[in-house]
């Protein structure tokens, strides 16, 4: 693998990546992403956007787009007008460029579409949009030179990442200002931060100053982009920042969705609950996939289960049966709702491969060498599965919230004190943690709220329809987020109950239990809560606790 050597693809020489962090939970991820043409994966797109994993760009991809540029060099000097090469954009493309000024008419494009405004994006989402800008780039089907691309690269590699507003994008021509401003850096123009690997998923505040984009690519020996025909639009033309934040989700919600199958055993066993109803034979009536493989987590987390085994009674045949006959629908159907979730990531997931294998321009450079416009921009089936994935999380945390409100009620809760609290009425326990758990719920149906079903008109009615993508995945971030925390308090109550039974834990549950105690301390008179609430997000966050579950009782699904 090298690059091409020619004056006009001479690589930027960029400052060496920085070594991903060694992050035992993120071991399956790779520290290393060669972009050849073919399709990115969820992973390799979170190991470059959220741990900094190095990027390169093989031979063949490099000269694959040196073929379609030339394509472009010969339309850029056509008297024939060529969308994007030699005309306006948007509503103005009817209007013909003169060649002299065809390579400010990017430049021009470039920085009038940087108009993003309001807070400032992760650093992970802009290293996302960057790294699927540049995996479309490298298809060949853009006709842009490959020095553009190794500058991306050099980008990302040297932790160069521009300032990105929360809007400017209605996910249809692409995500355009978020991209402007990514390529507005590349030339040396706006602002950036400048990050070391195991970017931050929250807010910008622990990231340092913004500087200067020429001051950083400067100090990383990258040389600012000049920007040929057609180029600005081929940097500023995909769908690249919803489908950043979509894979972003993905990842993280097949964590969620396990440790919901985790928090939903530990409070069935606490709650004094029956596993009869996750018996594979029930479940198999109803032949979903997920409702499979979450029962299927709980019946091996409840395994051999003391507590369980507490409650149960010898039946007419002499087997130990349980004595709960109906239990509430939070307990009972929790494999029937997170299943579905699940069976929706999966959905949401071949949608993203799709995308991740699609080359997104207007227009583009065929493999025979036509140069076209098309519609492949427009977001609506990114759109959609973000707006779907809301509306699961929202789901997920609402039913979470419920098993966490029964262990607070002496009504319900099979004779634990009210609101786990150490003494009842001097002590409120967790009664405020589930007025949090509330509280987040609440937000998340409002979030759930679909973004795609808007539009609303731009560029003098040229783009008329619009996906509303970007705001599904921005809203669809902030599900994820309030899901971990929802769940994270159901954890952290789960165990407080299983410390007040008598009856030891199952192998599964109880390792669970064991990495909450590592960093939370068990019952006792009321104390400062917010701070153990953190700590068991974190857990839930990182993996720890689907971790702890699975080194019981092995993989889960």
């Amino acid at each position: 693998m090298s690059t091409l050597h020619d004056a006009a693809t001479t690589p930027p020489t960029g400052a060496a990546a920085p070594e991903p962090p060694q992050d035992p939970q993120h071991s399956d991820l790779p520290r290393h992403v060669v972009l050849d043409g073919t399709p990115l994966t969820v992973e390799q797109v979170v190991a470059v956007a959220r741990y900094g994993a190095s990027v390169e760009i093989h031979e063949s991809a490099l000269a694959r787009m040196a073929q379609s540029r030339a394509v472009i060099e010969d339309l850029a000097h056509d008297t024939v007008p060529h969308y994007g090469v030699s005309t306006g954009f948007g509503a103005l493309a009817r209007r013909h460029i003169p060649t002299e000024m065809r390579a400010q008419l990017q430049v021009s494009l470039v920085r009038s579409h940087a108009a993003g405004s309001g807070p400032e994006v992760e650093t992970e989402v802009v290293r996302a949009l960057q790294l699927l800008r540049l995996a479309t780039l490298v298809t060949g089907h853009t006709g842009a030179r490959p020095v553009t691309a190794l500058t991306y690269a050099a980008m990302l590699d040297a932790g160069i990442t521009p300032v990105v507003h929360e809007y400017g994008s209605l996910g249809c021509s692409g995500d355009l200002a978020p991209l402007a401003h990514v390529a507005l850096a590349a030339m040396g123009e706006g602002r950036v931060r400048v990050v070391g690997s195991g970017v931050s998923t929250g807010s910008t505040g622990d990231r340092g100053e913004t500087v200067d984009a020429a001051q950083a690519l400067a100090a990383a020996g990258i040389e600012p982009l000049v920007l040929a025909e057609k180029e600005g639009l081929a940097l500023i033309n995909g769908t690249d920042g919803m489908l950043g934040m979509l894979c972003l989700a993905i990842h993280d919600l097949r964590r969620l969705l396990t440790t919901a199958d985790v928090a939903a055993s530990l409070s069935v066993e606490a709650l004094l609950g029956s596993d009869a109803p996750f018996a594979e034979d029930l479940v198999a009536l109803r032949p979903h996939p997920g409702q499979a493989a979450s029962a299927s987590n709980m019946r091996r987390l409840l395994a051999g289960s003391p507590l369980m085994a507490s409650h149960r009674e010898l039946d007419d045949a002499g087997n130990p049966a349980c004595t709960r006959v109906q239990d509430a629908y939070s307990l009972r159907c929790a494999p029937q709702v997170h299943g579905a979730a699940r069976d929706t990531l999966d959905h949401a997931a071949t949608v993203a491969g799709r995308e991740l294998a699609s080359a997104i321009d207007n227009p583009v450079v065929t493999s025979d060498g036509r140069v076209e416009s098309n519609g492949n921009f427009h977001g609506a089936p990114v759109a959609y599965v973000l707006d779907f994935l809301a509306i699961a999380a929202a789901d997920l945390a609402s039913m979470s919230e419920r098993r966490t409100d029964r262990f607070l009620d002496v009504a319900r809760n099979e004779g634990l004190p009210a609101f786990l609290a150490h003494d009842p009425g001097v002590d409120s326990g967790h009664m405020i943690a589930q007025y949090t758990a509330a509280g987040i719920v609440s937000e998340l149906k409002r979030l759930a709220t679909p973004a795609s079903v808007d539009s609303i008109p731009s560029s003098a009615m040229q783009e008329d329809h619009v996906s509303m993508g970007w705001a599904g995945a921005r809203k669809l971030r902030r599900s994820v987020d309030g899901l971990t925390r929802v769940l994270a308090i159901e954890v952290l109550t789960a165990t407080r109950a299983l410390d007040l039974r008598e009856e030891a834990a199952a192998a599964g549950t109880g390792a669970v239990h064991d990495a909450v105690r590592a960093v939370v301390p068990g019952p006792g008179p009321d104390r400062y809560l917010a701070p153990e609430i953190e700590h068991v997000v974190g857990l839930v966050a990182d993996g720890r606790i689907e971790a702890a579950a699975a080194g019981a009782v092995g993989h889960l699904d």
